[in-house]
């Protein structure tokens, strides 16, 4: 490679994701890390804990994130990016704090931070931040100099995030009997959350019913569905749906929620269903249980026929979306002019969350808040 990408003045990116436990013995401890504080009902717990005892008590996001890992940093060796990458989580090991550790003892002063979620809404991006304010915080008091930290934008329509959905649709698509295919419905799903956080999801001026969480969905579903139709010439219907709800039953959460799709989509005649899960970068728990697990067994008691998508993953189109994201956050901390890639009609998201974005559901102190010197 003869001439060096400049990521200056990030020294650093960090890979943060999830966590998961690597052992049933980890299970317990790890759910009570995910939901300390949420008011999660013990049954869910309980539930959700048998998901991962099905598996052998390991998380699959583990090995899926040591993959994300090392294509990013072959497409970096690759690409004569010199910019080394580390992993954090904020659940389960390596945890967060740790690896911030580690990066501050490497003498980084300046890190980039990927995190595992491509869409605005609290969950998927503010408490990351407060997540990485609370591990500054401590690292603060154990008197280390902080690195600055900044977060990559939102990728949910950078084309190396769609592209490969798509593909993977295409794929189910074409796995699917050659009687049922052209008439088959593609399901896009993705977490549901509380109707009031999907609400005040994005910027202020997005806030409304579904906010900007359920925009930007309802975007990558259109821009996978017009793809589709465009290569294959059959213009399936489809529906934006949800998966995964784990609070109390009397808050409302979005819907409708993937099984009780399949059945409307069989009772109204659908001769078969692809099931794209948009919202998720890998094939973590809730896509191995929720959808290979729980929705094939309702698409096989109702006699449709079900094919699952792939997620990015470790694609490597997705891997050279991070380093394009990476240089083109790098070029505006330098000042430079930089045309962002963003497909569809939403254009690229901001760098800097605003005020009032993705509001919490408790006050914060102010330094994990919209004027945070960590975010």
């Amino acid at each position: 490679m003869s001439d060096a990408l400049d990521a200056s003045p990030y020294d650093a990116l960090l890979l943060l994701s999830f966590g998961g436990p690597a052992g049933p013995d980890d299970v317990v401890p790890f759910l009570e890390n995910v939901t300390r504080g949420r008011g999660i009902p013990k049954e869910r717990l309980k539930e959700v804990g048998q998901h991962y005892f099905l598996f052998g008590g390991v998380s699959p996001i583990n090995d899926q994130n040591r993959a994300l890992l090392d294509v990013l940093r072959k497409d970096f060796a690759e690409h004569g990016l010199d910019l080394p990458v580390y992993w954090g989580n904020r659940n389960w090991a390596p945890y967060l704090t740790d690896t911030l550790r580690e990066i501050v003892a490497d003498g980084r002063r300046r890190v980039l931070v990927l995190t595992t979620s491509a869409y605005a809404s609290y969950s998927g991006c503010r408490q990351y931040r407060e997540n990485l304010a609370d591990s500054l915080a401590a690292l603060e008091a154990e008197g280390l100099e902080l690195p600055r930290i900044d977060k990559l934008r939102h990728y949910f329509n950078h084309e190396g995030f769609v592209d490969p959905m798509t593909d993977g649709v295409l794929q189910a698509l074409a796995d699917l009997p050659e009687d049922v295919r052209a008439g088959a419905h593609i399901a896009f799903s993705t977490h549901s959350i509380p109707t009031a956080s999907a609400d005040t999801s994005g910027p202020v001026e997005a806030h409304g019913e579904g906010g900007a969480y359920v925009e930007q969905h309802l975007e990558v579903a259109q821009l996978i569905a017009d793809a589709v139709r465009e290569r294959t010439g059959v213009d399936h219907p489809w529906q934006l749906v949800y998966q995964s709800r784990s609070g109390a039953p009397h808050i409302p959460w979005l819907e409708p929620d993937i099984c009780d799709h399949l059945e409307e989509r069989h009772a109204a005649g659908a001769p078969a269903v692809v099931i794209a899960p948009i919202g998720f970068v890998s094939d973590h728990m809730e896509v191995l249980y929720d959808l290979d697990t729980e929705a094939r067994a309702k698409a096989g008691e109702l006699g449709l026929p079900m094919r699952r998508s792939a997620t990015v993953g470790d694609d490597p189109r997705f891997a050279a979306a991070v380093r394009d994201l990476v240089l083109e956050r790098a070029s505006v901390e330098r000042g430079e002019e930089v045309t962002p890639c963003a497909l569809g009609a939403l254009g690229a998201s901001h760098n800097l969350c605003p005020a009032g974005c993705c509001p919490a559901r408790a006050p914060r102190p102010a330094a994990a808040g919209a004027d945070s010197p960590y975010a």
